[in-house]
């Protein structure tokens, strides 16, 4: 019987294991058809063989009775013991081990045949298996699965086995986009045919992995909670390429790290080696003029001096008391206004004895060395 020609069969396995009787008080792995039902998973795709990270099987198909979540037997008789003895003999011995047989629905899969197999290497501290692997695709009518199946059908057209998570519905069509144009530019460019997936391959390296690599080394995902790198690489690219007839009246800085066009961001980035890409910050200098409370001058200077931010400080006589250099860094999506208010207003103004402040951006400014 073929691998996969198995509706019979593991229907067979699952009124075998309704009709049988757990003694064991252990909590069993995770139940295939239960996943299946609840999921409404029944068109399936063979994706063949592939290594499968241990920790993503989470149960079985038909046997999920016999093994506790560990995925150990719960009962062990001689028959099942001298099975485990000899397999794990043999991956001792280096001998090959065929591929085990797994259903994959979304990001999990269900053992149909290889339990002994896989109980043993996990016992024996292997991360990764070999593994035949029919996916089903969920049908249940919820965001999860909608957003769970853009990603698979993109994966698929692009041929990219690296994972790209989006947390908003209907926004793989973007990338498939960027995708189609730099597949013109790379026909039009090297005079020769490409297909999709080759477009895929190349955009994946040149582009997309460029420009992730700088919104992740910035850490700008932190001020977007429950947004991934992938969903800022989406905004960013979308904005800098393909609206291009709004006008942004902030976040200009951008352009010069990120131009306009995708390709010329390609050229660019082909310039530096990956450890050695510029970043996603840019700095500001402000001036900010003090008064502050006399009795509490000495003790403001002294936290002021403290701060990174602060690189010149100067107590003076005359209508102010204190004049402060300070330098931040923004990320360039961000306004200068935005970055000096929280500095001025939430860390300066806060401090105990400041009466007042006024902050100076400098326009243009030379400086002369030494």
């Amino acid at each position: 019987m073929d691998f996969f020609s198995l509706k019979s069969k593991f229907q067979t396995f699952f009124t075998k294991s309704a009709n049988s009787t757990d003694t064991s008080s252990r909590q069993s792995v995770s139940s295939f058809q239960k996943t299946q039902e609840e999921e409404q998973a029944y068109q399936s795709i063979n994706r063949g063989i592939s290594l499968v990270e241990m920790d993503k099987i989470a149960g079985s198909v038909g046997r999920y009775h016999d093994f506790d979540s560990c995925f150990c037997l719960k009962n062990r008789h001689k028959t099942s013991t001298e099975r485990t003895t000899r397999i794990r003999r043999a991956i001792q011995e280096g001998k090959p081990m065929d591929p085990i047989s797994l259903y994959q629905i979304k990001d999990s899969y269900y053992i149909l045949d290889g339990h002994h197999r896989y109980s043993v290497l996990k016992e024996l501290g292997h991360k990764q298996i070999q593994a035949k692997i029919l996916e089903l695709l969920p049908s249940a009518d919820t965001m999860e699965n909608q957003l769970y199946l853009e990603k698979v059908h993109f994966r698929d057209r692009s041929g990219l086995t690296k994972l790209i998570e989006l947390t908003e519905h209907g926004q793989f069509e973007h990338l498939n986009q960027q995708i189609l144009r730099h597949l013109e530019y790379l026909t039009e460019e090297e005079k020769r045919d490409y297909s999709f997936k080759q477009a895929a391959a190349d955009w994946y390296q040149t582009i997309y992995l460029p420009l992730y690599t700088l919104i992740n080394n910035s850490g700008l995902v932190r001020s977007f909670p429950n947004r991934s790198v992938d969903d800022l690489y989406l905004y960013i690219s979308v904005h800098q390429w393909k609206k291009k007839s709004k006008i942004r009246k902030y976040g200009i800085g951008i352009d010069k790290l990120i131009p306009r066009n995708m390709e010329q961001f390609r050229k660019k980035m082909a310039q530096h080696k990956k450890d050695a890409y510029p970043e996603m910050k840019q700095k500001i200098t402000i001036f900010i003029l003090l008064n502050v409370d006399g009795l509490q001058e000495e003790r403001i200077f002294d936290k002021l001096s403290k701060m990174d931010e602060v690189k010149e400080l100067h107590s003076v006589h005359g209508s102010i008391d204190m004049i402060v250099k300070a330098t931040l860094m923004r990320d360039l999506l961000a306004s200068d206004a935005e970055q000096v208010s929280q500095f001025v207003h939430g860390t300066i103004r806060r401090m105990k004895g400041v009466i007042s402040t006024q902050t100076l951006i400098p326009g243009l400014s030379i400086v002369k060395e030494r």
